[in-house]
């Protein structure tokens, strides 16, 4: 997709899809007239997705197919760990997709997002789909929120300039990416497009109250490093300093001690369904 080092984030994208993983059950549990034989989740990472999608159908062959062999690794790991079948498979997205068996349920999390041509992604994961099968495309959402509007230091509102600082950088990253084509992000009519129908979004919370369990909480100190690390150089020096307070283990203000920390956030799912024959 592009030059991401997927595996060298394996740790974060476990805790994040762990405490993420409220939302990926709601979105499951849309599918209940679905009795899939075979699911694919492309660009799957650690597979938190998938072990999810395997205990919620378990009697579908779930496979769980990413580029990087090392987060298939994990996934298999973490299917064994759990109890549960997974299978694995090692695929470039979207180059790859052409070698995969087709599937009853094709589910992408936020992933289309990462190439150039999304709508020509959306098509080739809808020609996956058997007659009657249904894809899951998770993209936009809420972006999440941890603190108070005032965190008792540094300029108040900081998620919100950190907002807009990411949203530049996505731009970026879109406008930069091999083969980019600027497409209006209307997902529903995206899928329409790809020639699904029963076209339908939903969005589901991801609500971790203050004071936050400790996953909840390495996730969202794991969040706030990357952006450390990405924006830094974006940032104000005020900015700067306060994140590197919150950071701060021994400061009782930062986010490993203080109690009023949560987590909230909203993801969503735009599904379609493939016709069936005649």
């Amino acid at each position: 997709m592009n030059d991401f080092d997927w595996a060298k984030m394996a740790d974060m994208l476990e805790l994040e899809g762990e405490t993420h993983s409220p939302y990926v059950r709601q979105a499951l549990g849309e599918l209940g007239d679905l009795s899939p034989r075979r699911i694919l989740d492309i660009g799957s990472g650690p597979g938190v997705a998938a072990c999810l999608m395997a205990e919620t159908f378990p009697l579908a062959e779930v496979t769980a197919v990413d580029g990087a062999r090392e987060l298939l690794e994990r996934a298999e790991e973490r299917a064994k760990r759990l109890g549960v079948g997974l299978r694995t498979q090692v695929a470039e997205f979207p180059e790859g997709l052409a070698d995969l068996e087709p599937a009853d349920l094709v589910w992408s999390g936020q992933v289309v997002h990462h190439v150039g041509d999304q709508q020509d992604a959306l098509n080739r994961l809808a020609g996956l789909l058997e007659p009657g099968g249904v894809l899951a495309i998770v993209e936009g959402g809420l972006p999440a929120r941890w603190l108070p509007r005032d965190p008792g230091f540094g300029r108040p509102a900081l998620e919100t300039r950190l907002d807009v600082v990411m949203a530049e950088r996505f731009s970026r990253m879109r406008d930069e990416l091999p083969g980019s084509v600027a497409v209006v992000e209307d997902w529903p009519g995206m899928l329409r497009a790809a020639e699904l129908t029963e076209v339908r979004s939903r969005t589901f919370l991801v609500d971790h109250p203050a004071p936050l369990a400790e996953g909840p909480r390495r996730s969202v100190r794991r969040m706030l490093e990357r952006l450390r690390a990405m924006l830094g150089e974006l940032l104000d020096a005020e900015d700067v300093a306060t994140l590197d307070r919150l950071l701060d283990p021994d400061d009782p203000a930062g986010v490993d001690r203080r109690e009023d920390l949560f987590l909230l956030t909203a993801k969503t799912v735009h599904y379609g369904r493939r016709p069936e024959r005649g």
